[in-house]
């Protein structure tokens, strides 16, 4: 069963956005093996995401989930996108969650199109239909994924990363919950970080 860390900023600005870049290169030193799932860069800035997650095969010590689980907070030295911004606090947050499963989610409810990968590859990968497209239909989802040689492969991730974004637009009420908590309560929500990192965005 596949385990999962999300970061999030929430609806915070940008250099919340650049913190979940900092904190996810922090949280690999602790956890190399973890491997990028999905990502949602932001709309403006490079190198700023708004959400980052990550997957492994391996179980999570009990002391790493106490260790990293929560709001983490990154104090900015210096701030490149607003230099004369008096802030210097910047909260992002930490979930971990095992492999989605969702039961009220019905196989039928997924319909799956087998399309043309595109781009570069050469003229096998325009012309065989190896990508494949899973639509969740109740909600109008969509995915598309290209990474393998093989059709069925392809269709074995493009449900998992369906089911995935699936599972993250349940949890988007509560990050948005925990980002209005962030910007309203700041003075309330300081001393309750489970972990503080300090340096440049």
């Amino acid at each position: 069963m596949k385990k999962y860390i999300q970061i999030t900023a929430g609806r915070g600005p940008v250099e919340c956005a650049r913190a979940v870049t900092l904190v996810a290169r922090e949280l690999l030193k602790v956890i190399p093996m973890l491997q990028l799932a999905d990502c949602e860069p932001h709309n403006q800035e490079g190198g700023c995401f708004m959400s980052m997650t990550f997957a492994t095969d391996e179980v999570f010590p009990q002391s790493i989930v106490k260790d990293w689980q929560g709001t983490i907070l990154w104090r900015s030295t210096k701030n490149p996108y607003r230099p004369t911004h008096k802030r210097c606090n910047w909260f992002v947050g930490i979930s971990f969650f095992d492999e989605v499963k969702l039961p009220q989610i019905e196989e039928s409810d997924i319909v799956y199109e087998a399309c043309r990968s595109g781009g570069k590859g050469g003229q096998n990968v325009n012309k065989v239909e190896t990508a494949v497209r899973a639509t969740h239909i109740p909600t109008g989802l969509s995915v598309k994924c290209s990474d393998e040689r093989s059709q069925l492969q392809n269709k074995a991730l493009a449900r998992e990363r369906l089911l995935l974004k699936l599972h993250q637009q349940s949890e988007k009420a509560v990050a948005e919950c925990q980002s209005r908590q962030w910007s309203n309560h700041d003075n309330l929500e300081r001393g309750n970080p489970v972990k503080k990192f300090s340096g440049p965005l």
